[in-house]
């Protein structure tokens, strides 16, 4: 037996198994890649987006609600390459929306009216309405599906939009929301407004003194600022030629008033007058008549009680007219400068109650009215300014301290009221949760009027002895103004409707 090398032993053994391997593998392949394909084809499932459980291999609908089912994202690794896979079933969900939408688009308008809304002859007196829970301006008299989303329609009872909305609300459910409700009743409501007040001296308590003749100082008892002083105590003594030469003058008058009594008692009553009218004080006239001594140094007496709040003057200065030496003020009674608001002008009038609180005083409620409302605003706050006159008993209140305000108007009497709390303020209009019995509440609009001390005035709306809800009404008055759109929406006309859902 011939010996072959055994490099050609191992060639013949590599041609031998590589041949039949190349001759077999396409048609392996092409099986394997069949099988590859049919498996991606019988992957492709459908689901519904309300109901995910419901999982189909055709397209339809939801056996459930009736929604178009859509492609399913498949979770698995599939064959295909990973950058082509979204894009493939991005492409096949939207040419299904598409034939779905094309559906439902091409039908005439006509049919969707009819669909929608109500024909001509049927009886606008129908309470019972069928809506999509998905779209609700899709609104039928009849049983069906959304043309739009294919869900089944939701049977809902509507009452006639001139009607109340009456919201049924359980015993436990309105424990469990913490209502509360209040009886309408009829009470006397005051409007009052609250601000803060300056304390100022009473302008008509302010003394002057001044000199009416030309001379110096001698004597000044009056030595610096805020000085109390009484009526009639001595301030200063005066040294003034004209003074003398006045008092000379009555002190002839009287000697000449012996010999012509006429003549004499005319010149006499001039004299004194020019005394009086150059300040001169009565009790230094009188002494003037008795012993006929001129005085030089001429005394003069404090007009009122107070304290002084200026002082220009000091021992030995030459003064003369017009020079204000004192200023003498009485805190006896003080004013209050309040700022209020000008919305606030037209129901405020001179003589209106006013009570003033002063803490930091220990003062409180002080009752007063008030004096006077001034003509201008400010032009910088733009508020109005009302002044109270205020007896200020052992001068507790201060000039330039802060004490509270409250302003009253006039008080309406026998008026509907109900607490703040129960008003709804939407911006547009103010409404009321009204308890129609212990189970049905009723949102129902009111007309406001003044509104005080956490009550507000009842125009239109409302009756003595309603009950009115004062907490948890909020809920209420939603569920209520959901219902009274879906009357809006089934009285709206034909053709909005419809053109709504095409825009859809």
């Amino acid at each position: 037996m011939k010996k072959l090398p055994l490099s050609s032993v191992l060639l013949g053994a590599f041609v031998g198994v590589i041949i039949p391997i190349t001759m077999t593998s396409p048609v392996v392949y092409g099986a394997e890649h069949d099988h590859a394909q049919h498996q991606v084809q019988a992957g492709k499932t459908y689901t519904c987006p309300m109901h995910p459980e419901v999982i189909s291999v055709k397209e339809g609908t939801c056996p459930i609600c009736n929604m178009f089912l859509v492609v399913k994202e498949e979770e698995e690794e599939s064959t295909v390459d990973d950058t082509q896979a979204p894009m493939a079933n991005m492409q096949s969900a939207a040419s299904v929306e598409k034939s779905q939408a094309d559906k439902v688009f091409s039908q005439p308008e006509p049919a969707l009216v009819t669909k929608l809304m109500p024909t001509a002859n049927q009886s606008d007196s129908t309470n019972v309405k069928y809506v999509c829970p998905m779209h609700p301006h899709v609104i039928s008299d009849a049983p069906g599906t959304c043309p739009i989303c294919g869900m089944n329609l939701e049977k809902v009872t509507v009452t006639d939009p001139s009607q109340e909305i009456v919201v049924g609300v359980s015993g436990g459910m309105q424990q469990a929301l913490g209502m509360r409700s209040h009886v309408v009743e009829r009470t006397s409501l005051s409007r009052q407004v609250n601000t803060i007040g300056t304390v100022e001296y009473n302008q008509n308590a302010i003394g002057h003194v001044h000199t009416r003749a030309t001379g110096w100082i001698e004597t000044l008892t009056v030595n610096n600022v805020g000085q109390q002083i009484k009526k009639g105590q001595l301030l200063y003594e005066l040294y003034s030629p004209e003074l003398v030469n006045a008092q000379d003058d009555y002190s002839q008058a009287q000697d000449y008033l012996k010999q012509d009594t006429k003549r004499g008692s005319s010149l006499l009553r001039k004299a004194r007058k020019r005394l009086e009218l150059l300040g001169v004080d009565s009790s230094v006239i009188k002494h003037l008549e008795k012993t006929g001594e001129t005085i030089f140094k001429v005394p003069f007496y404090a007009p009122q009680d107070g304290f002084i709040s200026k002082l220009t003057v000091r021992d030995g200065m030459y003064i003369q007219p017009g020079d204000t030496l004192f200023e003498i003020v009485n805190l006896d009674s003080v004013w209050v400068i309040a700022d209020v608001f000008e919305n606030e002008q037209n129901w405020l009038q001179q003589g209106h109650k006013v009570t003033v609180s002063a803490a930091a005083q220990g003062l409180f409620d002080i009752d007063s009215t008030i004096d006077y409302i001034y003509p201008e605003l400010d032009p910088v706050t733009r508020a109005m300014r009302v002044r109270i006159k205020l007896n200020n008993h052992h001068d507790k209140l201060r000039p330039g301290s802060l004490v509270d305000v409250t302003l009253y108007g006039l008080p309406k009497n026998n008026v509907l009221t109900v607490p703040t709390e129960a008003l709804i303020l939407t911006g547009r209009e103010n409404r009321i949760v009204v308890q129609r019995s212990d189970t049905s509440f009723a949102s129902v609009p009111v007309k406001i009027g003044m509104m005080a001390d956490g009550r507000a005035e009842i125009l239109e709306g409302l009756n003595e002895h309603d009950k009115v809800v004062i907490s948890g009404q909020f809920l209420l008055d939603s569920e209520a103004s959901i219902q009274g759109s879906l009357q809006r929406l089934s009285n709206a006309p034909i053709n909005a409707t419809a053109t709504d859902a095409h825009q859809h």
